[in-house]
């Protein structure tokens, strides 16, 4: 199957459905070797529960 063939396929389906997608973008992120402080940012630099790992907060304290 080709890829031009694999995206109307999704074209189509997004039509009909509410499609959930799954990519390795928690791979991508480790290859960074973020530590606590990275996820902590400024924001919550008081948390008493470690954060490393939790790749949604990248979202609020990395701003590059």
């Amino acid at each position: 199957m080709n890829t031009q063939h694999r995206t109307e396929l999704l074209q189509n389906a997004l039509t009909e459905r509410i499609l959930i997608l799954d990519g390795a973008m928690g791979t991508m992120i480790q290859k960074y070797k973020l530590t606590e402080s990275d996820f902590r940012g400024e924001r919550f630099k008081n948390s008493t529960i470690d954060l490393k790992g939790n790749n949604d907060l990248l979202t609020l304290t990395s701003h590059s």
